[in-house]
């Protein structure tokens, strides 16, 4: 994997993104979505994660957060992932799931190459890492973030999408408390 988009200095905010194999569009079912928010609260709870925005799409998520009390972004995107791959399999086995056997065989393809012992691979490796350096490109990726159920024309307003920090921005309830930024994103104004 290229050095290009890793987390090097943990001090500092990263947009990231974190993508299933095969981009498969997981998160439209509401359970899926809701083991994303239940474990970012884990990790926020549990693990020094500080989260300043986020949205769930289909089959990607996007984040911009740093790490705090010592912790390793790192560490804690890797656990997340970890822990969420296997939750997931959980929830389309145990649970009702249309797409079950298609799912479960998809992920099993993903990881027959790999020398470790993994009998399902849910997410692409690494997780698309950004230092967050400078203002304009703080919102820049906050806009982007925010805008991206609109542009996929899930929402026509941000704020109305639930799985996205735009809510918090637009002082809405969110399904997950984030650090809001002093300034109001582009979308709001």
């Amino acid at each position: 994997m290229s050095d290009k988009y890793k987390i090097r200095d943990t001090e500092y905010a990263h947009f990231l993104t974190i993508t299933t194999v095969g981009w498969v569009d997981l998160f439209t079912r509401l359970n899926h979505r809701n083991t994303i928010i239940d474990s970012l609260k884990y990790c926020q709870q549990k693990k020094g994660l500080k989260i300043y925005a986020f949205v769930i799409m289909p089959s990607h998520l996007h984040l911009m957060c740093s790490s705090q009390d010592g912790y390793h972004l790192s560490d804690i995107i890797r656990d997340f992932k970890k822990f969420t791959s296997k939750k997931l399999i959980q929830n389309i086995i145990e649970e009702p799931e249309s797409r079950r056997e298609w799912l479960l065989d998809l992920f099993v393809k993903a990881c027959s190459h790999l020398n470790k012992e993994m009998n399902y691979k849910v997410w692409q490796d690494g997780y698309h890492a950004e230092q967050i350096i400078g203002a304009k490109f703080t919102y820049e990726k906050l806009n982007y973030i925010h805008q991206n159920p609109v542009v996929d024309r899930f929402v026509e307003r941000a704020e109305d999408y639930l799985y996205s920090s735009a809510r918090n921005y637009a002082d809405l309830e969110g399904v997950l408390d984030v650090t809001v930024l002093a300034h109001k994103p582009l979308f709001l104004r």
